[in-house]
């Protein structure tokens, strides 16, 4: 990895694992004594990388000591940190893997071995970014029984790709009504939409093999054809590069993969152990905390520099210990249990800081819980939300296939530098910057309704509230119906029997998985509440309309292997299709006797669903009170056939010989859940997606690529193309170089963001990169957008400063435009930064506050440099964005305090003379002379000694290149 093993001064803390005494590692439980016990896990993990990595340059051994004293030094010092391995997604991957490639191409001019450029970290990139979905069906109007109304016959289409009808003779289910065609299959998502042509997908609605579906082989030729480019040269990349590994497309999306199989939770390198630690380019990246993987994500400039070898650096955050306690009501849902602890987070004010888990109730969350909590730190702000790992995690890495010896080498280690959490050892706990306490008792599930999402009702209080809403006026909750009337019953005939209606009864149910339930916990929970209930001789009145709209074929497979599948059938919930339904209002009519006793009696009719939309009358226009509950919910209130009725005080029904079903007799523990869960979904779920990683795609496999060592650029190309970060590699550094009578490129206000130096979006057709594209013989609709054309540095140069919302003093207006002072011109930003390095003339940017605001974006500073700025001179910068404009090797100077270019009287269209000392030191004042003849002093923005190294050798890439020579 970054240092060698060898390289470090903690070398004597290196010891071999007790029974495994091949295995060794840094002990550094030892290191710190009692100042490591008090640590927080997630600062352990900064700890022992700083003691593996300590080479004295990049890291530190004084980076080590200010991490081990971490409560004194918290928000006061910055520390280095070098994850184990980077996650690319194919966008941000791109111009990383293409400046890869032309420093091999630098190192091979300049006399050196290019063989031996590599990633010097473990790096994937997963190619997830490039579908597009060109062809799509509706699910709904090909299904076999839409809205679970009357049968309707197969739609057999002609496919366009093999001019017949395909149809697969099925087996299946009762409910079969004749053979599978692909106009049967519509459209389906999440696993089954990225399948591959190695792996079989199951009809929907029969559970029998078929062959893919129009959509998906034609949105993936297209995908392939269209990216064709980009694709071969991740091929390359990845035959060619030692430390690569490419995630071809159709395997999944990045956070999916990242979890699910890239992930190691402990590294053992040559028998030598250290933890699992990543940064990624994806914003899910934060996911893998739920396994005990410390990770973040980070701008594409950030996970190159660690590609590279260097560290990324942060500030020494605090940490809050998020404590759990108590036991979630049995009726809580993995998803209540999660929205519940954002919610507390959200209000514990956490942002820019780690949050990391402990207390008795942690146990009680599943991985995919913790999982789910994590990703979610967007959402409360935080950088990372941490859970050690345990028993639970050990369990779950079983079930997805990690292999036993690896699982006792990995606990032995993680219990030997104190990284595996144990709530029964009598170890004390961590100290935090503070503590927030959640009793996951305070958490009971709601629902939502009667007229608007946003009125969650506690379901211990539906049967109280529903009778609130009888007596509101008409409005956003009431219904105003008179007090003689609220005990009203219309009695009807309905298939030989008769029933009663009365208001709250429940004449809808359907069970969605889509954007709110696709925790795999909660559709189970509904299959294994149907059975218990099945089993106990509960029924739901044949009059109800029920339904199951899974929101993929994988749900129905995991429904179906874990055995539930036929009890919700049972109970009336039949798989009716894959996209929207109840929802939106896809329901079938109710029968015509129920809705004549609803209108008869106006009666408040409710329906029930699992879904994400509940306005009134939106279902069916009888139905005027409609509720958003969990999956197994849905299936209780369909046996109870009302909304009113209180489940701790009244039965659901009567079952075999009579007996009274309570709720609490039939809903499944999370014990249960969770057994169900890790060994009948997690398992397959992980096999599925380890055959494909294993065996690829057959376009992927077929795809041609060279082998060479070096990339033959094509010079034709508009994607790829060779960039000229390297033309001035030398061997040997030289002295930075004087700054002589340079014009500015830019003046600029405040709050300058990385979205106005170098925009991702569109390609206007009026900018100079769309007459570069012109001229390669594109058309305006194959322009494409900047962040697609991220590998051709062509582009991107052309592209900096093209944001039309980009307000130069110059002009006065929004434009991207400049003046060309020698000329006098106006013109284009990129224009006039060509004639000015074609005259040899330097150029610098006048800013204000707050310069490159916004994300991370590697291109903000690449940008700049290849336009030829060689300073920017603002009043304050975003800290991300100065380093980054010192690791492409452009200075960042700061006015001094109380100065700006209006009380100096700059107008910018002078021209500035700065003068650099042979040795250069940190946060060093530098003096600036203008052609008016006027001085004043700025700072240097240089940190510490490895920002100056950088500076010297014209930025990282140019630092690590010479490495090689």
């Amino acid at each position: 990895v970054f240092s060698s093993f060898s390289g470090s001064p903690y070398q004597p803390a290196i010891e071999e694992l007790r029974n495994y005494p091949q295995k060794r590692f840094y002990n550094v439980s030892k290191l710190g004594g009692t100042k490591y016990d008090i640590l927080p896990y997630s600062i352990r993990v900064l700890f022992e990388s700083s003691v593996r990595n300590c080479d004295g340059f990049l890291v530190k051994e004084t980076d080590a000591l200010n991490i081990l004293d971490w409560k004194t030094k918290q928000n006061d010092v910055e520390v280095p940190f070098c994850p184990a391995r980077v996650v690319l997604q194919d966008f941000t991957g791109i111009p990383a893997m293409v400046d890869f490639a032309a420093m091999r191409e630098a190192v091979r001019n300049a006399g050196g071995d290019p063989v031996k450029v590599n990633p010097a970290c473990p790096t994937d990139l997963t190619v997830d970014h490039s579908l597009q979905i060109d062809f799509s069906k509706c699910a709904i109007q090909n299904a076999p029984n839409p809205g679970g109304g009357e049968s309707q016959k197969p739609t057999t289409k002609l496919s366009p790709l093999r001019g017949q009808p395909r149809k697969l003779p099925c087996r299946g289910q009762s409910s079969c009504r004749g053979p599978c065609s692909a106009g049967e299959l519509g459209r389906t998502s999440g696993q089954f939409s990225a399948q591959i042509e190695n792996t079989p997908i199951l009809c929907p609605f029969h559970l029998q093999p078929v062959p893919e579906p129009e959509t998906v082989l034609k949105n993936q030729e297209l995908e392939f054809g269209r990216n064709r480019e980009r694709l071969q040269f991740f091929k390359w990349s990845s035959k060619v590069f030692k430390n690569t590994s490419i995630i071809p497309p159709e395997t999944g999306m990045a956070h999916q993969v990242n979890l699910e199989y890239l992930s190691r939770v402990v590294f053992d390198v040559k028998d030598f152990l250290y933890p699992d630690s990543v940064v990624g380019t994806d914003s899910h990246t934060t996911m893998v905390n739920g396994l005990g993987i410390l990770g973040w994500g980070v701008g594409g400039i950030e996970t190159e520099a660690v590609m590279l070898g260097m560290p990324v650096t942060l500030t020494l955050p605090e940490v809050v210990g998020c404590e759990l306690t108590g036991t979630a009501s049995p009726l809580a849902t993995s998803i209540d249990i999660v929205l519940g602890i954002t919610k507390h987070l959200r209000q514990a004010e956490v942002a820019g800081k780690f949050v990391e888990f402990f207390g008795s109730g942690v146990s009680q969350l599943s991985v995919a819980d913790r999982t789910t909590i994590a990703n979610m730190c967007p959402e409360y702000g935080a950088i990372l939300s941490f859970f050690p790992v345990d028993n639970v995690t050990l369990k779950h890495l079983k079930h997805t296939g990690f292999d036993e010896a690896k699982l006792e080498v990995m606990e032995a280690y993680l219990k030997a530098v104190k990284l595996f959490r144990n709530d029964e050892s009598s170890s004390r706990e961590p100290e935090y910057s503070q503590v927030v306490q959640i009793s996951l008792s305070s958490i009971v599930p709601h629902v939502s309704g009667p007229k608007r999402s946003q009125d969650r009702v506690a379901v211990n209080n539906m049967k109280s509230d529903f009778q609130t809403c009888l007596n509101e006026k008409a409005g956003v909750k009431g219904f105003q119906i008179a007090a003689e009337k609220q005990n009203d019953v219309v009695p009807v005939q309905y298939e030989g029997n008769q029933y009663k209606l009365s208001h709250g009864c429940v004449v809808i149910a359907a069970v969605i998985s889509c954007t709110n339930n696709c925790n795999p916990s909660v559709m189970l929970a509904a299959g294994l509440l149907a059975k218990k209930a099945v089993e106990a001789g509960l029924v739901v009145k044949p009059y109800i309309r029920t339904s199951l709209s899974p929101g993929s074929g994988m749900v129905t497979h995991y429904l179906s292997s874990s055995g539930v599948l036929p009890y919700l059938s049972k109970l009336g919930f039949e798989v009716v299709g894959y996209g929207c339904s109840t929802c939106v209002g896809n329901t079938a009519p109710l029968p015509e006797a129920i809705r004549n006793a609803i209108k008869q009696g106006d009666i408040i009719a409710c329906g029930v669903l699992s879904g994400t939309k509940n306005f009134e009358g939106r279902l069916c226009d009888c139905v005027r009170a409609n509720y958003l509950a969990s999956p197994p919910l849905v299936v209780a209130y369909a046996i109870a056939g009302t909304v009113r009725i209180d489940f701790e005080a009244e039965p659901l029904g009567t079952g075999f010989n009579g007996k009274s079903i309570y709720l609490r007799d039939i809903w499944p523990t999370r014990e249960e859940l969770h057994v169900v869960e890790e060994e009948c979904v997690i398992s397959s779920m992980f096999k599925e997606l380890k055959e494909k990683m294993e065996k690829g795609n057959k376009r992927w496999n077929s795809l041609e690529a060279p082998e060479s060592p070096l990339f033959p650029w094509d010079l034709k190309s508009t994607y790829i193309r060779c960039p000229s970060f390297f033309d001035k590699l030398a061997k040997e550094p030289v002295s930075p170089q004087p700054i002589e009578n340079a014009h500015v490129l830019l003046h600029l206000g405040d709050s300058v963001t990385t979205d106005h130096i170098s925009p991702a979006g569109s390609i206007a057709r009026s900018s100079a990169a769309a007459k570069y594209l012109t001229n390669k013989g594109l058309t305006p609709r194959e322009f494409n957008s900047y962040g697609a054309r991220r590998g051709n540095d062509a582009v991107m140069t052309r592209g900096t400063f093209a944001n039309i919302k980009l307000l130069n003093k110059f002009i006065g207006k929004p434009a991207p435009k400049t003046i060309h002072f020698p000329s006098g011109q106006t013109l284009d930003v990129f224009e006039a930064a060509e004639l000015y390095q074609k005259e040899g003339i330097p150029v610098i940017i006048l800013a204000g506050k707050k310069y490159g605001l916004g994300s991370s974006r590697d291109w903000a500073a690449k940008g700049p440099f290849l336009l030829g700025v060689k300073a920017v001179l603002a009043e304050s910068y975003e800290k991300v964005h100065k380093s980054q404009l010192i690791g492409i090797g452009i200075a960042p100077l700061q006015f001094l305090p109380g100065e700006n270019p209006s009380t100096l009287g700059l107008t910018g269209r002078e021209q500035f003379s700065i003068l650099f000392p042979p040795e250069l030191s940190p946060k060093m004042t530098l003096d600036i002379k203008t052609s008016t003849g006027k001085v004043f002093s700025v700072f240097a923005l240089f940190e510490n000694d490895v920002e100056i190294t950088l500076y010297k050798c014209g930025g990282s890439l140019n630092f690590v290149a010479r490495r090689f020579l």
